[in-house]
């Protein structure tokens, strides 16, 4: 759930992102909606809230991306 918290602050501190890559990003991004969705169906809060904590984590490092990436050359 939180494994992008360490990437967050190394962009963050470093205000660069050439270390990530944009498309594993959002296939987990994608991946983590789906358990969403699979949790909501199940009705399982501990799928739903463990996957909206990864996606929220995946969204900061997004921010980031789009944020820092003109400085990427």
């Amino acid at each position: 759930m939180l494994s992008f918290v360490p990437q967050i602050i190394k962009s963050f501190k470093t205000k660069s992102i050439k270390d990530v890559s944009e498309l594993t990003l959002f296939q987990i991004c994608a991946g983590s909606t789906l358990w969403i969705v699979y949790g909501i169906h199940l009705k399982d809060f501990i799928i739903i809230i463990a996957n909206v904590v990864t996606l929220i984590t995946l969204t900061a490092l997004l921010v980031l991306y789009v944020r820092y990436r003109r400085r990427v050359k």
